[in-house]
């Protein structure tokens, strides 16, 4: 397995709940407005309601690619692995990955620290995460606590550097507000103290929709 491999299956999460919701990702809020980074010319994403045979063209590995900067071949490889493990399966109708929820969560609380740690580095601008994120902001967050970031030079945050799940994590969080919203949890799982972690875990779990 690899770091990509877990941010893939996040982002098919969200995939398939913009396929039950028939949203487009832009069209779902930030919380509180907020915004943690500049905004960016030629955003590939577009908002509006769109129907399940546009949607579904997302699921390809050109659109993956787009969307999360992970590189087709890369995706296809993921996918495998993943195949391989039991964390997705094709659907076989459409034949698009569907992710195994509980097996991902389960990896995500009781091995990620384990196979892909992270230790806070030196301060950086970048984008929030953990519990500096919106989905975590003002929960367990002490006063004196210094803000975790990951390096990105659109962010509008400075504070102790965190290597992201995946390279680029930043892009395919910001095209999707609960993409960012997973990847905040999966790092304060990851990185968190043990209360810390408990708490984004049973985030995680309502996220996941468990």
């Amino acid at each position: 397995m690899k770091s990509q491999d877990i941010g893939l299956l996040l982002y098919l999460h969200c995939l398939h709940q913009q396929l039950n919701d028939n949203h487009d990702p832009r069209d779902s809020p930030w919380p509180g407005d907020w915004k943690g980074w500049s905004d960016q010319p030629n955003n590939s994403m577009i908002g509006g309601v769109i129907d399940k045979e546009q949607h579904l063209s997302r699921f390809t590995a050109r659109a993956l690619e787009q969307q999360t900067g992970i590189s087709k071949s890369q995706i296809s490889l993921a996918l495998k692995r993943c195949y391989a493990v039991n964390l997705a399966s094709k659907d076989p109708e459409t034949e698009i990955p569907l992710v195994n929820k509980k097996a991902l969560y389960e990896f995500i609380v009781h091995g990620l620290r384990y196979v892909f740690p992270a230790q806070p580095g030196a301060l950086t601008r970048g984008i929030s995460t953990s519990f500096g994120a919106p989905v975590l902001q003002g929960k367990l967050l002490s006063a004196g606590d210094t803000l975790l970031v990951w390096p990105d030079a659109w962010g509008n945050a400075m504070g102790q550097s965190i290597s992201p799940l995946f390279a680029t994590a930043t892009l395919a969080a910001r095209n999707h507000p609960q993409m960012y919203a997973l990847l905040a949890l999966t790092d304060a799982v990851r990185i968190g103290r043990p209360r810390e972690s408990k708490l984004a875990a049973e985030l995680l779990r309502k996220e996941l929709a468990l």
